[in-house]
């Protein structure tokens, strides 16, 4: 039988198991699935914890050891200890509203119905009457980002052992949502009876238990693209009643999910004769209409956009640099919540390059002359950050592109280009193309529509028609797989330079 210590985490005393991990006991982030190589897992620590590995020494530096700073994720507990967290950075700004076309009320429920969005970093969900009115409103973190920050890490999670762990997660989650929904409308959440949840193929995957195997290899097929009825019971969804219906909306393929689906229907984006919606982050996923034919794509971008990978990179959440623009020839910046900046997240990331190219700190290769280059102190940048920006907004543009030439499409005529999600929504559209992450030509047209995932479950919720659209759209769909590509494969390498396309 393992031995139980006490583990006080910021005042408050918990018992564990000895030779657990720190981030275990705190349920803390680990961005990069827990390997060590991001250190964005940092406490204050101290009693009796395992000697820090040369993992972790290289990314701390002399002043942190010295003031007993550790990473969770490498830090085992071996015996009564005190930990300190910092809750601050924690709080992010999660975005619920989203732009929609105008539609003729028809709810899938007769009471009360809830609409969720599963992101791989955060929760949204709403509540609706019957009239169609929003009657409460919620966010939160994804809580299974204390196993993984992204799909694939999460993927490798699941694929350890720990599928089970995610699924009860997330379920416990959405309950949790449910019951806060129904708190503030003061409404039983037994009378509730519709919720439609949407995410993206492996989000919607690891919430009813289905395995994660196949998204972890060549042909990367997903053995269930959803467009289902469940029963509350059968996930978990205590807060209602069993039997209480639950649709989980159709998926594209394995990398472009529901979440897409509801974007085009929240959007309008099948009404317009040539457009482009884009969700940008880790998992970059881009549909583009034509004359009737919707072709998708999914482009890996990596967190850089979400600040995972970047020295001092963080979520949009107090403490980081989200503007960054230049005044009377010199480079200023704002911070999230008028505080002291901790570090800098994908929008300050997007407008500080964007700077330092007018300022010619850095040349269009993205080469930087010196080891750093502080954007507001103590907030700096790395030659390896500019990089890391590099390769990310090199794959959400040479995905746009590719749609493009594939369907041989005149960027000219196409109307508008939908930016969704939460990064977008901070995005400034000059910077954006002022780096090359979207076309010149499509930045006057682009129209920010925030969680438009969020937006289009809604739609399937008050509009009982949109099922049929969402389900056709998702079957009718062609998918362009990006990885044997060869026209993404050139526009992705000419893509690393740091130019206006």
């Amino acid at each position: 039988m393992s031995k139980l210590i006490t583990v006080t985490v910021n005042g408050v005393k918990v018992q564990a198991e000895a030779g657990n991990l720190l981030s275990e006991i705190i349920r803390g982030e680990k961005p990069c699935g827990g390997h060590g190589r991001c250190g964005k897992c940092r406490v204050v620590a101290k009693g009796f914890l395992s000697a820090p590995s040369e993992s972790e020494l290289k990314l701390l530096t002399r002043g942190e050891t010295e003031r007993g700073v550790r990473l969770a994720c490498l830090t085992r507990a071996l015996g009564d200890c005190e930990i300190e967290t910092n809750d601050k950075i924690s709080r992010e700004q999660i975005i619920t509203s989203g732009a929609t076309e105008d539609f003729e009320l028809d709810p899938i429920f007769e009471r009360y119905g809830v609409a969720i969005d599963i992101g791989t970093t955060t929760l949204a969900a709403r509540l609706y009457g019957a009239d169609g009115s929003l009657l409460a409103e919620t966010a939160e973190i994804n809580p299974q980002r204390a196993w993984a920050a992204d799909v694939i890490s999460r993927v490798e999670a699941a694929l350890s052992g720990k599928d089970r762990e995610l699924m009860l997660a997330i379920r416990q989650a959405l309950d949790g949502m449910i019951g806060k929904l129904s708190k503030v409308a003061f409404i039983d959440p037994r009378e509730i009876d519709g919720v439609v949840v949407t995410g993206n193929t492996v989000m919607l995957s690891l919430l009813v238990g289905e395995s994660a195997e196949p998204f972890s290899h060549a042909p990367f097929e997903a053995k269930r693209l959803f467009g289902e009825y469940f029963g509350a019971g059968e996930l978990g969804l205590s807060s209602l009643e069993e039997d209480t219906f639950v649709y989980l909306p159709p998926c594209i393929s394995a990398f472009v999910g529901a979440d897409t689906t509801c974007a085009i229907i929240a959007t309008g984006l099948l009404k317009s004769e040539c457009a482009i919606l884009t969700d940008i982050g880790t998992n970059g996923e881009i549909a583009q209409t034509n004359n009737g034919r919707l072709t998708v794509c999914s482009t890996a971008a990596g967190p850089a956009f979400e600040g995972v990978g970047i020295t001092m990179g963080m979520r949009g959440a107090a403490g980081a640099i989200d503007k960054v623009y230049i005044e009377d020839g010199s480079i200023k910046a704002h911070v999230i919540g008028d505080t002291s900046p901790v570090g800098i997240c994908g929008s300050g990331l997007v407008d500080a390059v964007a700077c330092m190219l007018e300022e010619e700190i850095i040349e269009d290769d993205g080469y930087l002359e010196e080891d750093e280059f502080t954007v507001l102190d103590p907030v700096f940048l790395t030659p390896r950050d500019i990089r890391m920006l590099q390769l990310a907004k090199s794959a959400i543009c040479a995905g746009i592109m590719t749609l493009i030439k594939t369907e041989k499409i005149d960027i000219n005529n196409i109307s508008r280009i939908y930016i969704a999600g939460g990064f977008g929504s901070y995005l400034n559209l000059e910077s954006a193309s002022r780096i090359g992450l979207i076309p010149r030509a499509l930045k006057d047209k682009a129209n920010v529509v925030g969680n438009a995932a969020l937006a289009g479950a809604v739609r399937l919720l008050l509009d009982r028609g949109a099922r049929k659209v969402a389900e056709r759209l998702a079957r009718d769909a062609v998918t362009v797989e990006l990885s044997s590509n060869p026209i993404f494969s050139d526009l992705y390498t000419s893509g690393m330079m740091l130019e206006e396309i």
